[in-house]
């Protein structure tokens, strides 16, 4: 385990942590999950909470505002698989003792708006200054949605025959910080138009509006089954995911796979194939057969470029990666090829 980065891979979950957790509460629906964003607790009555934890980012390299975004649209864009935003927030900071306190104040201020642009009251948490602490995460954050429980969704909920789709480009988040992390490199290589604009991206990290769209800002559309929000392993790491956390297969057209310009050329640069790496931004959507033009006209109402790939298929299909017309097993990638790329260009000195 020592030698890896990015999400704890599904054997080591299935190990170490599926069957141990805690005291079994009955109202519990939904709990820890490979491949499922949020938690589910019913509460007395039609409502039930749900739950979801993630990372706070603290990169001094990509900016405190760009941090602090991170740390919450990341959170939210877990919260957005259910259909709803989130409500309340706790944020636990262990930030590094070499932390200015103007800088912490900026980091905070910021926070705190994207909060309120979202509707989220921040309700507690812990602020710790620790010695030692050089990490990029700088602490760790909940937030908490209650809702309807009949209309909560989960990525687990997805059928075999619903269609699969993917919102925007494989590697929106990947390409935007590498090109924000290393200006001088991506221009000289790329040209000083294609930094500008992949750095321009980094705000579309966001999928929340993907998923309120999808289902509308009421929840008024019932034709949307499942959705899983993109990070370590890409986008066909969460087609992936999703089918493993509803025990069901799926057949993926690998031609059919949005990738822009810009996520392609600065993957390149960094030999990085954008399909399987981290894609924040980018939601993917199971929805009724026969719906999938329905929900992809509902995003593009808002301007939110999705495409159809594929399908969610019985179990004993597997899952399915169709190139050229062969269809071969997609392997599960458990760690992510981003983090090696981030660290090789750091390390050989990219600028």
């Amino acid at each position: 385990m020592g030698d890896k980065l990015g999400k704890i891979d599904p054997h080591v979950f299935e190990q170490f942590i599926s069957t141990k957790c805690g005291f079994n509460r009955e109202e519990v629906s939904v709990g820890p999950n490979f491949g499922v964003d949020a938690s589910i607790v019913d509460l007395p009555g039609t409502m039930a909470m749900a739950m979801t934890s993630d990372p706070l980012t603290l990169l001094p390299s990509l900016g405190l505002e760009e941090s602090a975004w991170l740390s919450v649209q990341l959170m939210a864009n877990d919260m957005a698989t259910t259909g709803y935003a989130p409500m309340y927030g706790q944020f636990v900071l262990n930030l590094p003792s070499t932390f200015s306190k103007s800088d912490f104040q900026k980091y905070w201020d910021y926070i705190h708006i994207f909060c309120s642009k979202i509707g989220i009251a921040i309700t507690g948490g812990h602020t710790g200054f620790i010695e030692g602490q050089n990490s990029t995460i700088a602490g760790g954050g909940t937030f908490v949605s209650i809702a309807p429980k009949t209309k909560i969704l989960v990525s687990k909920y997805a059928k075999p025959g619903d269609v699969i789709l993917v919102t925007k480009s494989c590697a929106i988040s990947s390409t935007a910080i590498l090109a924000m992390c290393f200006p001088e490199t991506v221009t000289n290589k790329l040209g000083s138009e294609i930094q500008q604009q992949a750095c321009a991206t980094f705000y579309q990290t966001s999928s929340l509006e993907d998923a309120l769209s999808a289902v509308g800002q009421n929840r008024e559309h019932n034709d949307v089954t499942a959705m899983h929000d993109v990070t370590e392993g890409g986008v066909l790491g969460a087609i992936y995911e999703l089918a493993t956390a509803s025990n069901n297969g799926a057949i993926i057209y690998n031609d059919k796979l949005p990738i822009g310009i810009l996520q392609s050329e600065v993957c390149k640069l960094f030999s990085l194939d954008p399909r399987y790496c981290i894609g924040a931004g980018s939601m993917i959507i199971t929805c009724k057969q026969g719906s999938a033009k329905k929900v992809i006209n509902r995003l593009a109402r808002e301007n939110i470029f999705c495409s159809e790939v594929g399908k969610i298929a019985h179990r004993e299909q597997g899952i399915k990666l169709v190139t050229n017309n062969i269809a071969n097993d997609l392997l599960y990638n458990e760690n992510d090829p981003y983090w090696a790329a981030f660290f090789k260009a750091l390390n050989s000195g990219w600028k």
